[in-house]
């Protein structure tokens, strides 16, 4: 206690946040984007990602940490926290190998409804806060630049081409995978918990 470390207080925080969340969970609900006949309707079935970094954030080999959340309709169906397995030397770059990850998440998604019945015919939106990866996947001049993530460029333009993946410049402050990525505010991970559907069982209605 008198001499507490930044280890010490990030375990605080974390115990701090299991004992008052022991009652949280997902609540699956028909928010209307399904058919009610059990087929799909391609006018309300969306498939919607969002993508962020935590670029150079671990103090022991600055990699970067990649996040993302993918609803369909607005159930959040799966999410995912990872060290990305390179250094990169931007943040632009930290960003498009997360955006790279959670395109190919959208894209098996999409391939996982086909599979059992569901017709998607809209493309996937994707979130991203970073402009100048959202410049790289819109703009072919930037891939000279950027040789050593030149498979994650042609991947991602590729579906944006093809009409599969809409990408949407989002607020930093509306970024829901911020939550996968860093430690965050109070305020913030109340916020973040609230939308992507975390509901607890055990608080006063």
């Amino acid at each position: 206690m008198s001499v507490s470390r930044t280890t010490n207080w990030q375990a605080v925080h974390i115990v701090r946040y299991l004992k008052g969340a022991p009652g949280r969970g997902l609540i699956f609900r028909d928010r209307g984007h399904l058919h009610i006949a059990g087929y799909s309707d391609p006018e309300y079935l969306e498939v919607i990602g969002y993508s962020d970094a935590d670029w150079a954030g671990c103090p022991v080999d600055r990699r970067s940490t990649s996040g993302y959340c993918v609803f369909l309709g607005k159930n959040l169906v799966s999410w995912k926290s990872k060290k990305q397995s390179v250094v990169s030397s931007t943040s632009a770059e930290a960003e498009y190998r997360a955006m790279a990850n959670v395109t190919g998440e959208l894209q098996w998604i999409h391939m996982l409804l086909a599979e059992i019945g569901f017709s998607v015919t809209r493309p996937s939106t994707l979130h991203c806060d970073n402009q100048s990866a959202m410049h790289i996947a819109s703009n072919s001049v930037f891939h000279e630049r950027k040789k050593h993530i030149e498979v994650d460029c042609h991947f991602i333009r590729e579906k944006v081409n093809c009409r599969e993946l809409k990408l949407v410049q989002t607020r930093s402050e509306e970024q829901l995978a911020d939550i996968f990525t860093k430690p965050l505010r109070n305020g913030r991970v109340s916020y973040s918990c609230h939308q992507l559907g975390l509901y607890d069982m055990y608080a006063p209605t």
